[in-house]
């Protein structure tokens, strides 16, 4: 795995072997940000952008974001094999100094609001296709109001599954690349 675009393009990335964790593929991580970047219907700018990478894994999609100038990303992932490998790929690209990781459960992270009071232009949700709760998860980053006004989420699902969204989840476009569905929205 690779970073694809930005400074540091072309850094490969370590990855964990644990199948709990599962890697965003490079085509649809080039694919989100074409859509991010291209798109007149989202039209959104990475540079110097706050981002929330949620059950982050390995953190392919935030390292990503910081190789095309994000400012700052929060990783958030709970799997111990995959928090090493976060922090073996952040300081392998010398980012320490744009990130924060917590390690916990998302869900009880961002309900004690622990995100030290940050507003995101970017919230990129990748919970493992097992998990059901994202009507929860949304209601959660809604409540708390951690998305900045005409701010970002990118939902990345099974295509096969139906999701249970809330009405104030406006999706701005959907797409679907092999076994992953990308859905694009904003509160």
């Amino acid at each position: 795995m690779r970073i694809i675009s930005g400074e540091l393009k072309g850094a490969n990335i370590f990855l964990t072997k644990n199948k709990n964790t599962r890697p965003l593929k490079d085509m649809v991580r080039e694919s989100i940000f074409n859509l991010l970047i291209h798109s007149n219907k989202i039209s959104f700018d990475i540079n110097k952008s706050k981002v929330l990478d949620l059950f982050s894994g390995t953190g392919s999609f935030g390292l990503e974001c910081l190789s095309r100038k994000a400012e700052k990303v929060f990783f958030i992932e709970k799997e111990k094999d995959a928090i090493r490998i976060l922090k073996k790929n952040i300081k392998k690209l010398g980012l320490e100094n744009k990130i924060k990781i917590f390690t916990d459960d998302v869900f009880e992270i961002i309900k004690k609001n622990n995100l030290l009071n940050s507003k995101f232009n970017l919230i990129f949700c990748d919970p493992p296709f097992r998990n059901s709760n994202i009507k929860v998860l949304f209601d959660l980053l809604f409540e708390n109001k951690i998305l900045k006004k005409d701010g970002i989420i990118i939902l990345h699902r099974n295509k096969n599954f139906k999701e249970e969204l809330p009405d104030y989840f406006k999706i701005i476009d959907e797409r679907s690349y092999g076994v992953s569905k990308i859905i694009f929205g904003r509160f």
